[in-house]
Formats: structure tokens, sequence, C-alpha cells
């Protein structure tokens, strides 16, 4: 009797083994992502890359453009939740005004990952796990290419990127830490274009007629690369030559950037990997399967492009993007 009730416990255990892990299997796994929107080319591409890679994997991707409002973020994760999937992906349009609708999420038991963008600090116990870059880091590297481009004396205007985003108050935060070492270097105007080509435009076109036409400014320093395309056609169309009278740095790594740079009309871009969803959704299905949860930040790499490789970049990214 009990060696029939011992052979039980075990045939119990196979068989719970085997019902979890056809539950966690990556095919099996509902995977609900808000996305700000599409305004920049970067954008579309983690948007792409996301696709991709939970095909890949064969998890079912239930997908909501936010348009960039975080209204309509709110509304898709609540929406999420009501769908009961099996995890959260959250590119957070700005840093605050998530507590509520996170809350819901961690009641329900639905794990939440962030993707390239962070969410205020006191918020932190409410998402599994942020992929993201080091956006610090990023400003950083822009700013001391800069500022030995320039020998450290610039006069720079800043095209920032949404108000309140964390990718925008790091990427600014990273920058400045530089341009404080070098007394010469000065930040004479930073305005928002909200990451989009043509506010870039319309924001360096107001930079330049505040600056004699553009001729006091040194360089132009751009959270993203599509504000960067927008502010190099404002000064071609201002009667100065981008990437010599202006320089041009800016973030991301889109093709576009590359093509000004191989045309002389950009000097660098800091590469933001738009594969978040990758290393995500790796995180997401090892913690299905043994239930320990990933670290908090995993996070991508960083790299300096210039236009020494700008023709060969352009034409492995133009597909991609």
């Amino acid at each position: 009797m009990k060696l029939l009730k011992m052979c039980l416990v075990v045939v119990s255990l196979v068989v719970l083994m085997a019902v979890s892990n056809v539950a966690f299997s990556a095919d099996k796994l509902v995977v609900g992502f808000s996305q700000i929107g599409a305004e920049s080319g970067w954008r579309s591409a983690e948007t792409k890359v996301t696709y991709q890679e939970a095909d890949k994997r064969g998890v079912e991707l239930k997908f909501s453009d936010a348009q960039q409002k975080q209204e309509n973020q709110i509304k898709a994760i609540r929406a999420f939740v009501a769908q009961e999937v099996d995890a959260i992906f959250l590119a957070p349009v700005v840093e605050t005004g998530w507590t509520t609708v996170l809350k819901e999420a961690k009641e329900a038991g639905i794990p939440v990952f962030l993707l390239d963008r962070l969410i205020e600090d006191k918020d932190v116990d409410l998402y599994t796990s942020a992929i993201v870059s080091d956006q610090v880091l990023e400003g950083r590297l822009a700013a001391e290419w800069l500022a030995e481009a320039t020998g450290g004396k610039a006069n720079i205007v800043e095209l920032q990127g949404t108000v309140g985003a964390s990718v925008t108050n790091n990427r600014k935060k990273g920058f400045e830490e530089v341009v404080a070492q070098h007394p010469d270097m000065k930040i004479i105007h930073s305005q928002s274009g909200d990451f989009t080509r043509s506010k870039g435009k319309e924001v360096m076109e107001s930079f330049i007629k505040a600056e004699n036409g553009g001729k006091n400014i040194t360089a132009m320093y751009a959270h993203n690369d599509d504000m960067a395309i927008g502010a190099i056609q404002a000064i071609k169309e201002a009667g100065l030559i981008p990437g010599k009278d202006i320089l041009v740095v800016s973030i991301d790594g889109v093709p576009d950037i590359f093509k000004a740079m191989a045309d002389g009309e950009a000097n660098a871009t800091v590469e933001l990997t738009p594969n978040m969803a990758g290393p995500a959704l790796d995180a997401l299905i090892k913690f299905k399967a043994d239930g320990v949860a990933p670290p908090k930040v995993i996070q991508t790499e960083t790299k300096v492009y210039l236009p020494d490789t700008a023709q060969a970049e352009y034409d492995r990214r133009k597909e991609l993007y």
C-alpha cells in the first residue's frame, strides 16, 4: 500500500510538472505591448523588431499604438489586464502617472516589463524588469565627442525629446555633466522638439533666427536622430552647411542619420538598439519557467558611430527601419 501511494505521488508530480511546462512554454504565452507610437524611425523599428522577436519564440503579441498619449497607454494596459495576458510590455511615454494602473496589473498577477524608458522611482515595485540603454551615458558620449571635435569651445543648441520622458531627462543630464567640465562650452538654447522631424525643424528654425541667422551657433545636439534630420533641413534652408558650419550630433542610429553622415551633413550618432523585446522576452520566458525574477534592469549596449562607417551602416540598417 505504501509503495502504491509513493507511486501515485510520483505520478502526480510528473503530471503537475508536465502541466506546468505546457503552461509556461513560449508558444502559449500572450504578451500585450503598449507602444508609444510611431513618432520616429527608431520607434517604428522597435515595433517591427518586437513582432519579429515574438514570432521567433512563438509568442502571441497584442499590440496597441498610443499615438504618444499616456491616457491611451493606460486604457491599453487595462484592456490587457481584462484579457488576462501573460505579461505586459510598456514603453512609457512619460515617467509619472503610472501608479494606479500598474497596481491593477500587479494585483492581477501580470508582470510588467518596461522597454527603453523608465518610470519614477517610487513605482519600481510595480514592474518586473526594465530593458533600457544607459541614457545618461548616451548624453555623455555625445558631449564627449563634441568636446573633442571643438577643442572644448562651442555654442550649442539642444533639441530635447518629449517633456517629462525619462529618456529626455537622462540624455540631457549626461550631456550637461560633460559640458559643465568645459568652461567654453555653453548650451545657449534648449527646447523640446518632441522627438519628431517636423518639430525638430521648427525649433531649429527659431534657434537660427535668434542667433544671427545661425552664425553664432557652433553645434546642434539632438536627443534623437529624427529631430536632427529636421534640424539639418532648417540649417540648409538658412544657407548654412550642416556638419561644417554647425556640427550635428544626435542619438539613436537610424538609417537616415547615417545617410546624412555619408553626405557630410551630420557628424556623429550614439546608437540605441531597437531590440529591447528580445531580452525582455527571454527574461519573461525564464521567469515563467523557473519563477526566478529577472534583474530589475537589463542594460543594452551603447556605441558611437562616425562618418567613416556611415555608408556601410546605412546599407545594413535600411531594411530594418
